[in-house]
């Protein structure tokens, strides 16, 4: 009878551990849950706010910018090569057909050098490089935006991390000797949300930042390349 007794008694016990185990994983399964992408936005706070425009203008400027320099580093085989045929053949309305046809910064360049020929070389070269400075700044239009996003995301983050913390400290204070975990957990949530959310959106716009000067760097120095090769055949002998 004591036996059997012992047995039921270990029986008893191990269901009870396994009815607790199983609410415990369902309640950890249910708090992992609720860690979502719209629930740390909550926690955050209202400095989460300008955080997630910015990374909003971020990816709009990187991919918008992407496309447009893609556009403009596309060049058409044998360009340069017709131009020269057409000037050595004197058919300069054929050559500026097809730069009018032709729609990159390098086709408008040519276009405003044709269209300067007669003029004296150094005439035609400022027109040219003119040309030139417009089309640059066409490409880099809104990078500044970009780089100002990197810059002030960490620091909006930084800043909601400061609030956070004076959160968390304010309701110490106000709970006196009865200070509990979860007195604390709100202000050091918000603070380390917040800088995480700001450090993710700086450093991203960081780097599409730096892609996008490295990319226009690339069409400067192919601009620059393609005037000299103009300003070399305007030199040369008829």
């Amino acid at each position: 009878m004591i036996g059997l007794l012992l047995q039921i008694s270990e029986t008893a016990t191990a269901v009870q551990d396994t009815v607790v185990n199983a609410v415990v994983n369902t309640v950890a399964k249910q708090e992992f849950d609720t860690l979502s992408f719209w629930s740390l936005m909550v926690k955050g706070g209202i400095f989460m706010i300008p955080i997630g425009i910015m990374s909003i203008i971020t990816i709009f400027i990187f991919v918008e910018r992407f496309m447009a320099i893609n556009r403009a580093s596309k060049e058409e085989a044998n360009f340069m090569n017709n131009i020269k045929d057409f000037i050595h053949d004197g058919r300069l309305d054929s050559a500026l057909s097809l730069c009018k046809h032709n729609n990159s910064p390098i086709a408008r360049m040519v276009e405003k050098g044709l269209l300067r020929i007669g003029k004296p070389l150094s005439d035609i070269t400022a027109a040219i490089e003119n040309v030139g400075n417009l089309e640059v700044n066409k490409l880099e239009k809104n990078l500044a935006v970009l780089a100002t996003c990197a810059g002030a995301a960490p620091m909006v983050g930084f800043l909601g991390t400061v609030s956070g913390m004076i959160n968390a400290f304010y309701n110490m204070s106000k709970a006196g000797n009865n200070i509990e975990i979860s007195v604390l957990s709100g202000g050091i949530y918000e603070a380390m949300v917040t800088t995480l959310a700001g450090l993710i959106v700086g450093i991203t716009a960081y780097i599409c930042y730096n892609y996008l000067v490295a990319r226009v760097q690339k069409i400067v120095f192919l601009l620059e390349s393609r005037v000299t090769e103009f300003t070399d055949l305007l030199n040369e002998p008829a």
